[in-house]
């Protein structure tokens, strides 16, 4: 009941502002700041770049909010649009031989909360969770950028497989594997790390 009424005052609002009341944009995109600056956090691994990212992504949105089709949900169109802009200055820095990611982790070490959000399996000794969030936020970024995206979507962001598909442009089959891929290469690198740490603990559940 509550979706359906989000989704409701939403078309309101989407009506309303192609009707000239631009100023009601702020009040629809509101509930999704955090996760669209979250996610191009967590794919450009800079909190500048990531802040950019997002307010591109925000202009991107309010320009081409006639085209957003009234079938899809809002957040997930402006979620694959967060995508293809953190995707673009991705690409741009690669071109400019730019610092690479792996390069900005250490410096932006304290972010990490941004990106590993609840991990309820973890222990909750303040120390371990410290270094476990740490371990985790290394391997999710080293993981190649079509797995890190999906697995974002899937286990951080919480978004269903259709709504994944929807926001990548890809299929619901092609979300299955590349969601299985990225976690057994997370359980690679892991499993060992986190047995260092406490052998006697059962992990994540996919770990």
């Amino acid at each position: 009941m509550i979706l359906i009424s989000e989704s409701r005052d939403e078309a309101q609002m989407i009506g309303s502002i192609l009707a000239g009341n631009t100023h009601e944009f702020h009040d629809l995109i509101r509930p999704y700041e955090c996760r669209v600056y979250g996610m191009a956090l967590s794919l450009l691994q800079n909190e500048a770049d990531a802040q950019d990212a997002a307010q591109e992504a925000f202009l991107k949105a309010f320009r081409n909010l006639k085209g957003f089709r009234a079938e899809a949900k809002f957040s997930t169109w402006l979620v694959s649009i967060a995508l293809n802009e953190a995707r673009s200055r991705l690409r741009q820095r690669k071109t400019m031989k730019m610092q690479s990611l792996d390069e900005s982790t250490d410096e932006q070490g304290h972010i990490s909360p941004a990106l590993l959000r609840d991990w309820r399996e973890i222990p909750s000794e303040a120390l371990e969770r410290q270094e476990v969030r740490s371990l985790l936020q290394r391997a999710i970024t080293d993981l190649p950028l079509i797995y890190r995206e999906i697995f974002l979507l899937r286990d951080v962001e919480e978004l269903t497989v259709n709504e994944s598909a929807e926001a990548l442009g890809i299929s619901v089959a092609s979300v299955k594997v590349r969601l299985h891929r990225a976690r057994m290469m997370l359980q690679k690198t892991l499993v060992p790390q986190l047995k260092q740490i406490n052998p006697k603990r059962r992990w994540i559940p996919w770990l």
